[in-house]
């Protein structure tokens, strides 16, 4: 790229999505509407470059979990906070983040949320101790929700609707491949150990693919957005958002302490003290809702059946998938005493079989079968986690990879199709007024519900292996690897039975049927 190049591009950022359009001389022949961004696929690549950047650090981090808590020495609940702080902290200020947006722009805050994402990871990565590594990872999901809820919102404003299709289209294969190379690449770093950094390298790798996006996005994203217009009428509703975090917190919290502390009265209270904090956040969102002002969530969604059964799908669908993740990664290394990368291979087939069923999911399946996918899905991945029970049963003494390979491809498989047609059909029954507030609740579901399945189904997993610990680490980890699974199935299979309440296809193909 030359000089004048750049300055071009600095010069196109500045000006926005109209600025070449006000550059071109006026005629009598030129269209009404102003000319597309000319740099709006360099934006969609800065884009993803964030989203994988987030992505990738999830899954990076599942893998070397075992390494860290080895390192760093603490407790299976430490190793569970540190997952589950990330995706809680996400959780609780996605929709705050994506406010933000609106309020001060969303180029301006996902350069903020990028920065501090870069920043975080450094923080991670030089962390001394268990407890400033929770802490840190914690500030990291509070810099991903305010980047993340951005990247959609930018390219909504800067893609003309004809190119919308294939914009999106975009992120399923990137987010994919995300998804397989991420444990991979976080193993053999692990394994590596460059430059004598160890489990510590898989945070510094954030740096310069942080630092990367930050100065693309500083260079091609427009300063004006969408957003300018709702600064006036957007404000944040920190009450609401204190109200929700205390609730969570007080149901997450006593989920992952309470196994190691022996179930203490203090947990049980905890957990009865949500109710109230959760109904007291209802009050407080409808009393702003009556008083015309921005409410954190839309209370109107909850009195919508479909909505409020897709919640309750989605929590339960997605608590299972990443606490299936930790799981596996657990009992292939402090169990079987794998390596990371071998445990990384391991996990190929699941992130492949993943891949190829969100393809054929959302390109074939979904638009002509509606929901009968998601129930299809559920029942393929319920075989295969019995099938990964199968394997481990029959090889007391450890499974080998290419024995796990056809189950964790067939449980992939199951994940690959449910994921690609799920938001679709779960906001179908909404209005198109509530569309992006649905949004925005469902993702945050999804990573809380990630936090609730590391603290529900990972205290189980790690309280059947403390019953069988005495037998040596393979039997104590099979035994709680078996019990999780069987476990997991049957949260399935209630998931499956709950998806019969979503509506049956999603938006577009129920309005072509009325």
């Amino acid at each position: 790229m030359t000089s004048t190049d750049l300055n071009d591009l600095t010069d196109l950022a500045e000006r926005g999505p109209a600025a070449e359009s006000s550059a071109a001389p006026d005629t009598a022949a030129d269209p009404p509407e102003r000319s597309p961004y000319r740099l709006r696929w360099f934006a969609l690549a800065v884009v993803l470059g964030a989203e994988l950047m987030d992505l990738l650090d999830g899954t990076i981090t599942g893998i070397a979990g075992p390494k860290i808590e080895s390192a760093l020495g603490g407790t299976y609940s430490q190793l569970q906070w540190m997952s589950a702080a990330y995706t809680l902290a996400f959780a609780m200020l996605l929709v705050t983040g994506a406010r933000l947006g609106d309020m001060f722009g969303r180029r301006t805050m996902f350069l903020v949320g990028t920065a501090s994402f870069a920043a975080t990871s450094l923080l991670c990565g030089m962390a001394g101790s268990p407890e400033t590594l929770i802490a840190f990872r914690a500030l990291q999901g509070i810099a991903a929700a305010m980047m993340i809820p951005q990247g959609l919102g930018i390219l909504r404003d800067l893609f003309p609707p004809k190119e919308m299709a294939a914009a999106f289209g975009i992120f399923g294969p990137v987010m994919g491949l995300g998804a397989v190379a991420g444990p991979i690449i976080g193993g053999f770093l692990v394994d590596a150990d460059l430059f004598g950094l160890g489990w510590r390298a898989i945070f510094f790798v954030n740096l310069p693919v942080g630092i990367v996006a930050f100065a693309a996005g500083l260079l091609i994203l427009p300063k004006g957005d969408g957003a300018a217009g709702q600064r006036r009428t957007v404000t944040l509703d920190l009450v609401g958002m204190v109200l929700l975090s205390a609730a969570m917190v007080l149901v997450i919290l006593p989920l992952v302490q309470g196994r190691e502390a022996g179930w203490p009265v203090w947990t049980f209270v905890s957990m009865a003290a949500s109710l109230p904090v959760f109904g007291l956040f209802a009050w407080w969102e409808a009393r702003r809702r009556r008083a015309e002002r921005s409410t954190l969530v839309e209370l109107s969604l909850f009195r919508n059946k479909a909505f409020t059964s897709a919640l309750g799908v989605g929590l339960l669908f997605f608590s299972t998938m990443i606490a299936f993740m930790m799981v596996v990664t657990v009992y292939l290394q402090f169990g079987l005493g794998w390596s990371a990368s071998d445990a990384a291979i391991a996990l190929i087939p699941w992130s492949l079989g993943t891949t190829v069923g969100a393809g054929l999911s959302g390109g074939l399946l979904a638009p002509k079968f509606g929901r009968k996918v998601l129930h299809l899905a559920l029942v393929v991945q319920i075989l295969g986690l019995l099938a990964i029970w199968f394997t481990v049963d029959r090889h007391p003494s450890g499974v080998s990879g290419w024995g796990l390979t056809p189950a964790m491809a067939l449980t992939g498989l199951g994940v690959g199709l449910f994921m690609a047609p799920f938001f679709d059909i779960a906001i179908a029954g909404v209005t198109h007024e509530e569309t992006g507030s649905a949004s925005g609740t469902l993702n945050a579901v999804q990573q809380l519900a990630g936090a609730t399945g590391i603290a529900v189904l990972g205290t189980l997993f790690f309280g059947y292996a403390d019953d069988r610990m005495a037998r040596g680490p393979v039997a104590a980890f099979s035994h709680g690897i078996e019990n999780g699974l069987l476990i997991m199935a049957g949260v399935l299979a209630v998931t499956w039975a709950a998806a019969f309440l979503m509506p049956k296809r999603a938006r577009e193909d129920a309005e072509a049927g009325h």
